[in-house]
């Protein structure tokens, strides 16, 4: 199986570059792809995000980037400009975010994938109610992603548990991509909104952010290859 048939990213949520590139290194490039996030991109910079390229590691840069138009499209343009996969911002930034964000890479010489992250698979109902929203996550989500599409966006960060929903009220190639995966014998841990990588591919998730199930493994590339022989197997 290559690269262009994986929907494994794997998470290297890790506080220093020599940690991140440990584990990348018991990683495949051809059979799953990395996110850089937050603690690791602030603690190490552009440079974590060339190191692993050089690599040959797709990496997905996910800052979330939100605040007025202006300042998230020079943002979004700067992570083109570093070459990275695919970038994310908040889709509760709006519609003249979203669609500053668009062009801001299509002027780009290099395009990443643009994604909106809808509601953080951490939240559920309680949570909502405590923020005074009337709306379900899933409502939410949904509403999010349509706005998203519409302002062109290539897809969406969501929970699997929402991507068949949103495919079906967008386009069955608007990318649906679902932290919250965890395997059977995983504990749930902070997230709330899971499922396991079948269940999620079964409902239509398009890349599956998996983290500790992979990082916390005896064996990080045994785990992926598990995954992966699993997904092609039902």
């Amino acid at each position: 199986m290559g690269l262009s048939m994986s929907p494994i990213i794997v998470a290297l949520d890790y506080p220093t570059k020599q940690a991140a590139l440990d584990m990348a290194q018991q990683l495949d490039p051809e059979v799953c792809r990395v996110k850089v996030g937050k603690e690791l991109f602030t603690s190490c910079g552009p440079a974590i995000v060339e190191e692993l390229q050089q690599k040959n590691f797709e990496v997905f840069l996910d800052l979330k980037f939100h605040d007025i138009p202006t300042t998230t499209a020079k943002a979004v343009r700067a992570a083109a400009n570093l070459g990275v996969w695919m970038v994310n911002v908040h889709a509760s930034g709006g519609q003249r975010m979203l669609a500053a964000c668009r062009e801001a890479i299509d002027k780009s010489p290099h395009k990443p994938l643009l994604i909106a992250v809808t509601v953080l698979t951490s939240m559920d109902s309680s949570d909502f109610q405590t923020l005074g929203y009337t709306t379900t996550p899933e409502e939410y989500a949904l509403a999010l992603a349509k706005l998203s599409y519409n302002c062109g966006v290539d897809g969406i960060v969501c929970s699997a548990f929402e991507a068949s929903s949103i495919k079906n009220h967008t386009h069955k190639d608007f990318l649906t991509v679902t932290p919250g995966i965890r395997l059977k014998e995983n504990s749930l841990d902070d997230q709330r909104r899971i499922m396991t990588p079948v269940e999620a591919v079964k409902n239509n998730a398009d890349y599956l952010v998996i983290g500790r199930p992979v990082t916390q493994a005896k064996s990080p590339s045994v785990a992926v290859q598990n995954i992966v022989k699993e997904l092609f197997s039902f």
